[in-house]
């Protein structure tokens, strides 16, 4: 059974950095890769990035690109989202999901149940 349980969210200010974590309960070999979505208010579930589990390769959404990074820690089966410099549009509740690494929420079977970021300013 896939358990996926993010945490890490909170209110932070605006400008802040903030670090979420998935643990998750995949065997690594049967990964192929894990995404972050973020659903904000008013908008459906947009993809954030991915990380591709055989080479540690990921991809960051063009309008998060340089503030969001994704990384993993294989010792602990957790994956990581790092957001800097946050904004109030970044208020959101943060999702990670297992699949087959497409940009798109139907591409992954296995989700958590999120964890929320509050941005103010």
């Amino acid at each position: 059974q896939v358990q996926l349980v993010e945490s890490g969210g909170r209110e932070v200010q605006t400008g802040a950095s903030l670090r979420l974590s998935c643990a998750h309960s995949v065997r690594s070999f049967s990964i192929y890769a894990m995404a972050w979505f973020r659903r904000t208010p008013g908008k459906e579930r947009e993809y954030v990035g991915v990380i591709v589990w055989s080479n540690g390769s990921t991809h960051i959404a063009d309008s998060l690109k340089g503030r969001f990074t994704i990384s993993r820690d294989d010792a602990k089966n957790e994956m990581y989202l790092q957001m800097n410099n946050l904004k109030s549009e970044d208020t959101g509740v943060y999702y990670c999901a297992v699949g087959k690494g497409s940009m798109v929420p139907s591409g992954y079977p296995y989700w958590g149940q999120g964890t929320p970021v509050t941005v103010s300013s």
